[in-house]
C-alpha cells in the first residue's frame, strides 16, 4: 500500500516505495513505509491498493529538483539484496563462499549457445546505414522480421504488420512509454498482484501514473479454481474501489505467462479480461516476455495475438522482448505490437530516448529470422534445461515440505515459506529474507511483488546445476534452523501450512 497525499502540493511525513527488493529483475517496490525528510507534519491519507510512491524531500540534495529527489530516493531505497550480491558474487574459483543469486530472473542456461550464434559472421556486418539515424520505430528490415517472428510464434490467424511494430531498448522503456502516451498524470492502470514489482517505477517515474492492485490470494474456493486466480469479479471490485477514491483508471496490465506466479491465462480467460476492458473502455497492455519459456509441453499457452478476434484491437497493446526467452537481458531489445497507429507513433517518438543502435537492430533481425536455429537448436535445449532445473528445485522443495505453485513456465517457483515464520507478518518475512542473505543465498520476498500474504518467496531456477545445488543447500540450512525456532513456539507447533498446492 502506497501513501497518497490529500493534495499533491502537501509534503509527506512518510513515503512508501521500494526498499530491500531481494534481487528482482530490476528496481522494484516492496511497499514498506520509510521515514523521509519533510518540511511539514501534515499527515497524508492512505489510499488502499493504489501504488503511488510520491514523496517530497527537503534535505536529500540541494542539487536536485523535487522530481530528481524522488528518482534518487528510488535508487537509494531499492535493491539492497542485489547490491549486496554484486559486492560478494559467488565464483567457483575466486569466491566460493560468495552469494548465490536465486533472486534475479535471468536465464543463464544457454549462454554458450547464444555466444556462439551471436559470434557468427552474419552478425558482424557493419553497413553505413546502420551507423546513421533510422526511423524511430526501428529499421524497416527489423520491423518486418519482428512481424514475421511474432506471426509465427504467437500463432496469429493473419500475418502481423510491420507498421504496427515499434522496437526499443527493453520492456522497462515500453512500460514507461505506454504510461506516458495512454495516461494523464495521476491516472492509473489496474494490475493483478502479486506482480513484477519494477513496473511500479516504470510507469511512475516519468509519467506519475499509478497502479491499482487487483489483489489475488492463495485460497482455493472450488473445484474449478486455483491459487492466485484472477477473475473478472476481482477486476470489477478493484475498478469500483479506485473510482470511489476518485482515481481514474485508463488501462489493465496483464503478464502472460505471469511473473512471479508462472501462471498462464487460457484463451477463455484472456477473452473475459479483454471483454471487461472493452466494457469500461480500458487499454490492455499484455506483457508476453516469457512466451517462449513455457517448458512444460502439457501447458497450453496461447498468445493474445493468437485469438481469432480481439474485442478492442485499438486498445490492445502487446509487448515482447529478447531478455527472457533468449537470455539476453543485457542486449536491451523490446518490441510493441499495436494496431493503434496513434499509439505506435507516440511511442515511436519516445524512442528518440529509448532507441536501439543500428548494429543491435541488425543482430536481432538476423537472430529472429533464423527459425532453423531457434526451433532445432536453441528452444529444444533451452526447454530441456529449464525442465531439468525446475525438476531439481521443485524436488528439493518437496523434500522440505514447502508448498509451491507448479506451473511449467518462466524461470521461477512461487513458494510458500509461511510455516517457517513464527508470525504471519511482513516483518517476519523480511527477517527470513535476511537470514537467507546472511547465509549467502539471495531470494525475492513476496512483499516486493505486492503479495498480500506474508511468507511467499520467488526462487529462480534458470541457472547452472552446481550453483542451484549450492543455493538450495543454503536454503535448506536456513529453513531447518528457522523451523526449529518456530517449533519452540506452542502457537505454531501444530499449525498446518496454509495453501498447500503443487
Amino acid at each position: 500500500m502506497f501513501t497518497v497525499p490529500e493534495k499533491e502540493s502537501r509534503p509527506l511525513t512518510t513515503c512508501v516505495g521500494p526498499a530491500s527488493t531481494g534481487g528482482l529483475d530490476s528496481n522494484c517496490g516492496d511497499g514498506l513505509e520509510r521515514e523521509c525528510p519533510s518540511t511539514s507534519d501534515q499527515k497524508p491519507r492512505e489510499l488502499y491498493g493504489v501504488g503511488h510512491p510520491t514523496a517530497k524531500f527537503s534535505s536529500d540534495s540541494s542539487y536536485l529538483s523535487s522530481r530528481g529527489r524522488v528518482v534518487k530516493w528510488f535508487w537509494d531505497s531499492a535493491e539492497e539484496g542485489y547490491r549486496t550480491y554484486h559486492m560478494d558474487e559467488y565464483d567457483e574459483e575466486e569466491n566460493p563462499n560468495g552469494i548465490i543469486n536465486l533472486g534475479t530472473s535471468e536465464n543463464k542456461l544457454c549462454l554458450d549457445l547464444l555466444s556462439r550464434r551471436l559470434s557468427q559472421s552474419d552478425m558482424l556486418q557493419v553497413e553505413p546505414s546502420l551507423l546513421q539515424y533510422a526511423d524511430w520505430r526501428g529499421h524497416l528490415f527489423l520491423r518486418e522480421e519482428v512481424a514475421r517472428f511474432l506471426s509465427f510464434y504467437c500463432k496469429s490467424p493473419t500475418p502481423l504488420k510491420p507498421e504496427s511494430v515499434v522496437v526499443l531498448n527493453g520492456c522497462a522503456s515500453l512500460f514507461s512509454a505506454l504510461a506516458m502516451v495512454l495516461c494523464e498524470a495521476g491516472e492509473a492502470f489496474l494490475i493483478p498482484a502479486p506482480y513484477y514489482g519494477a513496473i511500479t517505477q516504470h510507469v511512475y517515474l516519468y509519467s506519475n501514473v499509478r497502479l491499482v492492485y487487483v489483489y489475488l490470494d492463495s485460497e482455493v474456493t472450488g473445484l474449478d479454481t486455483r491459487p492466485f486466480q484472477l477473475s473478472v469479479e476481482k477486476l470489477e471490485i478493484a475498478l469500483q474501489g479506485a473510482n470511489s477514491e476518485g482515481v481514474k483508471v485508463k488501462g489493465l496490465i496483464l503478464i502472460n505467462p505471469q511473473n512471479p506466479l508462472g501462471d498462464i491465462y487460457s484463451p477463455e480467460e484472456l477473452r473475459e479480461y479483454l471483454e471487461f476492458a472493452k466494457r469500461h473502455q480500458l487499454h490492455v497492455v499484455v506483457d508476453e516476455v516469457y512466451m517462449l519459456s513455457v517448458f512444460d509441453e502439457a501447458v497450453g499457452y496461447r498468445s493474445v495475438l493468437s485469438l481469432e478476434r480481439l474485442p478492442d484491437p485499438q486498445r490492445t497493446h502487446v509487448m515482447w522482448a529478447a531478455s527472457k526467452d533468449f537470455g539476453m537481458s543485457g542486449l536491451r531489445f523490446g518490441t510493441l505490437y499495436t494496431e493503434n497507429q496513434d499509439v505506435a507513433t507516440a511511442v515511436a517518438s519516445l524512442c528518440r530516448y529509448h532507441g536501439l543502435s543500428g548494429l543491435v537492430q541488425h543482430q536481432m533481425a538476423q537472430l529472429l529470422r533464423d527459425h532453423d536455429w531457434i526451433n532445432q537448436v536453441y528452444l529444444p535445449q533451452n526447454h530441456a534445461q529449464l525442465r531439468a532445473a525446475h525438476a531439481y528445485v521443485s524436488g528439493e522443495l518437496r523434500a522440505l515440505g514447502v508448498p509451491f505453485l507448479n506451473r511449467g513456465a518462466g524461470f521461477f517457483i512461487w513458494a510458500d515459506f509461511r510455516k517457517y515464520m513464527p508470525e504471519a507478518t511482513f516483518e517476519e518475512e523480511m527477517l527470513l529474507w535476511h537470514r537467507f542473505l546472511d547465509n549467502k543465498v539471495l531470494l525475492s520476498f513476496g512483499k516486493a511483488f505486492q503479495c498480500k500474504e506474508p511468507g511467499w518467496f520467488r526462487l529462480v531456477f534458470s541457472d547452472k546445476a552446481h550453483r542451484l545445488r549450492l543455493g538450495m543447500q543454503r536454503v535448506q540450512q536456513v529453513l531447518k534452523g528457522t523451523f526449529q525456532v518456530a517449533e519452540d513456539r506452542p502457537s505454531c507447533e501444530t499449525q498446518e501450512p496454509r495453501g498447500q498446492h503443487r
